[in-house]
């Protein structure tokens, strides 16, 4: 006779509609607390990923939190135990996707169920240290090559409510008491003799102000935001559509404090990426426009890290009787070139559900990224009397770097839809170039041209090509980490891992 047991109730293909019956028995005001105590005890990787079971991860926990939300039923009389909540994991990990299913074309059906995939769980691993740092480094640090459009000074307070520093500190107040009680931010906490220190740096009513205007929402604008913000009726993409925790991660109307199921999303809230949402929301496309500037500003000061290298702004020249520009960076090894482009750009909903549109996003994203690499390439080859400064005689190679990652973007499946190129490209995101310039126990040129040289290699992220290296410590991310109300004090937060 088969277990009963939780890990093995669901030893076969479920489909959405049966998992999501499987967590309208119980109630959400029993089931979503005991989700987000769930999750601020498995809130780390590493704790999930050495857990048995390997279940309680981020993503399937916020999403039985919003399936509860909105199909819950409260007048279901089953209070859940761990055990229910197993269950409902287990169901959720069961989940067939379409892909498996596919008879047609089996192989570009693989491909879209990692597009998914991808989308679904890498968005919930963010790294606390350098997500904060990098907002500091990008909007505040970073000194813009053209006159902003709408990030005059003040913009910050104008937009969030205080200085910037103090929005990443509350976030960071915020994820410290979710993971050290059960979820959940208590107002009247911050009347404890313990929170004195932190009042003195940002009062208790700029710290609530901020907290209800960007980080907390009931549950009715919850199920307002699921449904406005779908993009497919098909059930079996609803996991992949947009989780509205990720814009608002603590929930009011579950006890007087506020409520978190999802607390690694309160990392993001406070992130460039988190911070670029409202900056288009409050200041709208202009914001976008500027903080594509600033960021294109910032990786020239990562590949500014770099030692024994030239790293040269774009190079503007004529081609016939207009003028144009090169790469935004030209980094000048010994051994090698490298034309680094950057694109403000984030995967859209059609990419991370692989739907039939996501071929014209990738081009509308990425494909003149592609030509603009490959054309300075050329440039460079014929001695152009613009590039003079640029050496011939090595090989160049080209990095896309974008704001945030583009998961498998160099994989064949995607690269095909993109234009052919002489010179090896690829993608990655600005965090793995942050990774890629601290490598001092190997030149990052070589990094570099062996990854380019491996056939299968070259397909992966930039991100494995790092892995097992030794890195040193960030200079730009360490300055940015200095500007926030506690400094070197907030990498002790409780439930901080911002010393790694």
């Amino acid at each position: 006779m088969p277990s009963t047991r939780a890990p093995y109730r669901y030893n076969r293909p479920v489909t959405d509609r049966e998992y999501i019956q499987r967590v309208r028995r119980h109630p959400p005001s029993s089931l979503v607390p005991l989700i987000a105590t769930t999750a601020a005890r498995y809130w780390e990787q590493r704790s999930w990923l050495s857990d048995g079971h390997r279940k309680y991860t981020p993503w399937a926990l916020a999403d039985a939190a919003r399936v509860s939300i909105v199909s819950g039923n409260e007048y279901r009389d089953t209070i859940p135990t761990d055990r229910d909540l197993l269950e409902i994991l287990t169901a959720y990990i069961a989940f067939t996707d379409r892909a498996l299913k596919s008879l047609g074309k089996p192989q570009q059906a693989i491909w879209e169920l990692m597009l998914r995939m991808s989308g679904e769980q890498l968005a919930w691993q963010e790294q606390d240290y350098s997500d904060f740092a990098r907002t500091a480094a990008i909007l505040t640090q970073t000194t813009p090559n053209k006159a902003p459009r709408v990030m005059h000074p003040g913009w910050d307070t104008d937009m969030l409510g205080c200085p910037l520093s103090d929005y990443v500190g509350i976030a960071q107040i915020l994820l410290g008491a979710a993971i050290n009680n059960a979820g959940r931010f208590d107002p009247t906490w911050l009347d404890s003799p313990g929170a004195a220190l932190i009042c003195q740096a940002i009062p208790k009513p700029i710290i609530l102000q901020v907290t209800d205007a960007h980080f907390a929402t009931d549950t009715l604008a919850f199920r307002r935001e699921e449904k406005d913000n779908r993009r497919s009726r098909d059930p079996e993409l609803r996991r992949f559509e947009h989780n509205p925790l990720r814009s608002r991660p603590f929930l009011t109307g579950f006890g007087p404090a506020y409520l978190t199921p999802a607390p690694r999303a309160i990392i993001g809230k406070a992130s460039p990426l988190g911070l670029y949402h409202t900056g288009v929301k409050v200041l709208g496309d202009a914001f976008a426009q500027d903080f594509g500037e600033l960021l294109e500003q910032y990786v020239g000061r990562q590949l500014q890290l770099l030692t024994d290298v030239t790293v040269l702004p774009e190079i503007t020249y004529r081609s016939g009787r207009s003028q144009r520009s090169s790469v935004d960076w030209i980094v000048i090894f010994d051994d090698l070139v490298l034309l680094v482009e950057v694109k403000s750009r984030r995967p859209t909903q059609e990419l991370r559900l692989a739907s039939e549109r996501r071929v014209d996003e990738l081009n509308r994203m990425l494909a003149h990224a592609y030509e603009q690499i490959d054309t300075t390439a050329k440039l460079i080859a014929e001695r152009h009397s613009a590039f003079t400064q640029v050496p011939a005689d090595r090989p160049a190679l080209g990095l896309i770097i974008t704001q945030e990652p583009f998961h498998v973007a160099n994989a064949p499946f995607q690269r095909q839809h993109l234009p052919a190129t002489d010179t090896s490209i690829a993608v990655a995101g600005v965090s793995e170039l942050e990774g890629l310039v601290t490598v001092i126990d190997m030149p990052v040129s070589r990094i570099l041209r062996d990854r380019a040289a491996d056939e299968e290699r070259s397909t992966w992220a930039l991100q494995s090509a790092l892995t097992g290296h030794e890195h040193c410590r960030n200079a730009v991310l360490d300055a940015a980490w200095n500007t926030y109300p506690w400094a070197p004090a907030a990498r002790n937060l409780p439930g901080s891992t911002a010393s790694a």
